[in-house]
C-alpha cells in the first residue's frame, strides 16, 4: 500500500501556521479512511498523495456525521449531536480548529481546494432528515435527500480532482446520487430495522406492495419488480454521472474510475443475486480480489467510459466466474 506524504508538502493557506497539528490530523483521517472506507479507500489510493489526504480528511468528518445520524441513541441527542457538530465545523472554518483531532485536516482541506461550505452544511441537514423522516411520498423527496447526504459527497470530491468544465457540479451530484441509491438497495433490511424506508411511497403503490414486504429482505416477485425499478433508476443517474470521467483533471481520473466501478458493482452483485438482500446471508459487496483487479486495472490505465458499466462478465469473470453464478462475499 502507498503511503502519504506529509501534508507539509501542501500548498499551505498563510493563516495556519500550526503545520505539527495539520500534520497530526491528517495522520489522524488517514486511519479513519483506511479503517472505515472500504470501497472508497482503493479510489483514494489512486490519487496524488495531497488529493489523498483531502479525502481522507473529508471522508473522516463526513463519517463522524454519518454516525451520529445512525448509532442508537434518543431522537434529542442525535440532533443535539448535530447541532454542536454543525456549530464546531462553522468555528473550525473559521480558523478555530482546537476541538477536535479531525478539524485541522478538514479546515485545511476546505481551504486548499475552495470547497464552499453550503455543500457542508447540506450534508448535515441530510443526516438531520434521517432523524425526521422515515419515508418518502415522492422521488423528488428522495432525491432531495440522496444529494443532501451523497450528492454533497461528490460536488465536495470534485473540488479536491480539479475541474473547470461548468457541466462537471451537475455531473459529480448526480453519480453521488447513484452511489447513494445503491446504498438504499444494498442496506434494506439495516434501514427497515431502524424505521426507515427509502423507496418512495408512489412506488410501492404502483408495484402493488408494501413497505412491510422489506423486513426480511427476501424479495417476492413484486418487491422484486420495484427493486429493479430502483436499480434501473440508480443506472440512470451512473449513466449521466459518468461523463464526469474525461471533466476531471487527468491526475484524479483514476481513482473516479475505480470509485464508480466498485460501487455499481455492487449494484450489480444485487442484480445477480436477483436484489435478495436478507440479513442470513452476506451482503452484497466486492471480494477484496475484485476491489484489487478493479484498482490494477485502473492503475494500467485500463479503464473508460464503454467498461465501466454492466461489463459484468468479462470483469468479475477473472475474479471468481460469472457475476451471475456467485455471491458477493
Amino acid at each position: 500500500m502507498m503511503m502519504a506524504r506529509s501534508p507539509r508538502a501542501l500548498l499551505w493557506p498563510a493563516d495556519m501556521p500550526d503545520a505539527a497539528a495539520v500534520t497530526a490530523s491528517y495522520d489522524h483521517c488517514r486511519k479513519i479512511a483506511r479503517a472505515a472506507a472500504r470501497n472508497f479507500y482503493y479510489g483514494f489510493m489512486l490519487l496524488p498523495c495531497a488529493k489523498r489526504d483531502a479525502l481522507c480528511a473529508l471522508y473522516a468528518f463526513m463519517r463522524g456525521v454519518d454516525d451520529v445520524s445512525d448509532e442508537p441513541g434518543a431522537l434529542e441527542e442525535k440532533t443535539r449531536r448535530l447541532n454542536e457538530l454543525r456549530v464546531d465545523m462553522d468555528r473550525a472554518l473559521a480558523g478555530d480548529d482546537d476541538g477536535g483531532a479531525v478539524w485541522p485536516a478538514f479546515r485545511h482541506t476546505v481551504a486548499t481546494y475552495k470547497i464552499p461550505s453550503r455543500y457542508l452544511h447540506d450534508l448535515i441537514s441530510g443526516a438531520e432528515m434521517d432523524l425526521t423522516i422515515a419515508s418518502y411520498e415522492t422521488f423528488d423527496g428522495l432525491r432531495e435527500y440522496c444529494y443532501r447526504v451523497a450528492g454533497t459527497v461528490g460536488l465536495c470530491c470534485l473540488h479536491v480532482f480539479g475541474f473547470s468544465d461548468p457541466q462537471a457540479p451537475e455531473l459529480a451530484e448526480k453519480l453521488g446520487i447513484a452511489f447513494q441509491l445503491t446504498n438504499i438497495l444494498r442496506d434494506i433490511p439495516r434501514d427497515f430495522a431502524m424505521g426507515r424506508v427509502y423507496f418512495p411511497r408512489e412506488d410501492f403503490r404502483q408495484f402493488h406492495c408494501e413497505a412491510s414486504q422489506l423486513a426480511s429482505g427476501r424479495a417476492s416477485a413484486e418487491v422484486a419488480a420495484l427493486m429493479r425499478f430502483e436499480a434501473d433508476r440508480a443506472w440512470q443517474f451512473y449513466r449521466e454521472g459518468w461523463n464526469l470521467l474525461d471533466r476531471v483533471s487527468e491526475d484524479s481520473r483514476a481513482a473516479l474510475w475505480a470509485m464508480a466501478r466498485i460501487y455499481s458493482g455492487i449494484l450489480e452483485k444485487l442484480e445477480a443475486r436477483n436484489f435478495d438482500v436478507s440479513t442470513a446471508g452476506p451482503p452484497a459487496r466486492l471480494s477484496t480480489g475484485e476491489k484489487i483487479w478493479v484498482l490494477a486495472r485502473a492503475r494500467m490505465g485500463w479503464f473508460g467510459e464503454t467498461n465501466a458499466m454492466r461489463n459484468r462478465d468479462r470483469d468479475w469473470r477473472r475474479t471468481g466466474g460469472p457475476v451471475g453464478s456467485h455471491r458477493a462475499r
